[in-house]
């Protein structure tokens, strides 16, 4: 349904896997009142291929999401429509039965590795965050993040982080920095990272 006084505002917050891009997403969404939408939810469905080379497939580079799906969903939401979201099983690389309804309402945020890789993705934004950190920064919170959450062996956490996510970062990634109004450190205060989002936000209502 689509509501005509209400359009939102997409916030736009992209940078390497565990920079600090989903902290800083859910603290300005929650001083805003608005939902989060990650891009992790729009990982293509695995179901049709053996699990075995589901675990070999390279999640780490754009192909790995289903961009199309986005960019129509965003478009949905920034003219005041409701969207369903998917929700992304990480244990066997599909999607689930049901989705996440999001309303259309003053503000929403986008956060993910590939935030502002995508054209037809970044036009939606008007406030585009790109967070950095060191890459040792990055693969300790990533280790900790896979083995506590994704049920994953630090061995094989190494292993991919090596082979694909620190590769693909710096090919496809880091590069998007250029596209941001704004880049920050995700080793500073998160506080100080989150103002400076909402003072990019209310400036440019």
């Amino acid at each position: 349904m689509v509501s005509r006084e209400t359009r939102p505002r997409l916030i736009g917050i992209a940078g390497p896997s565990c920079a600090g891009k989903s902290e800083v997403a859910q603290r300005v969404a929650a001083a805003l009142g608005a939902p989060v939408i990650s891009l992790d939810s729009y990982y293509k469905d695995l179901g049709h291929i053996a699990f075995q080379e589901r675990e070999r497939v390279n999640f780490d580079e754009p192909d790995a999401l289903d961009s199309e799906l986005l960019a129509g969903q965003l478009a949905l939401l920034a003219a005041g429509a409701e969207i369903h979201v998917p929700v992304y099983d990480f244990t066997r690389h599909v999607r689930a039965a049901e989705t996440h309804c999001v309303q259309a309402v003053a503000h929403a945020v986008v956060e993910g590795l590939f935030a502002l890789y995508w054209e037809n993705v970044r036009r939606f934004f008007h406030t585009k965050v790109f967070i950095q950190a060191e890459d040792a920064v990055c693969f300790k919170r990533r280790l900790e993040r896979d083995v506590m959450e994704r049920g994953r062996t630090p061995e094989s956490v190494l292993a991919q982080y090596q082979t694909t996510v620190r590769p693909m970062a710096e090919l496809h990634i880091l590069p998007t920095s250029r596209f941001a109004d704004l880049v920050l450190n995700g080793t500073d205060p998160v506080e100080q990272s989150v103002e400076a989002v909402l003072a990019h936000v209310r400036g440019g209502s």
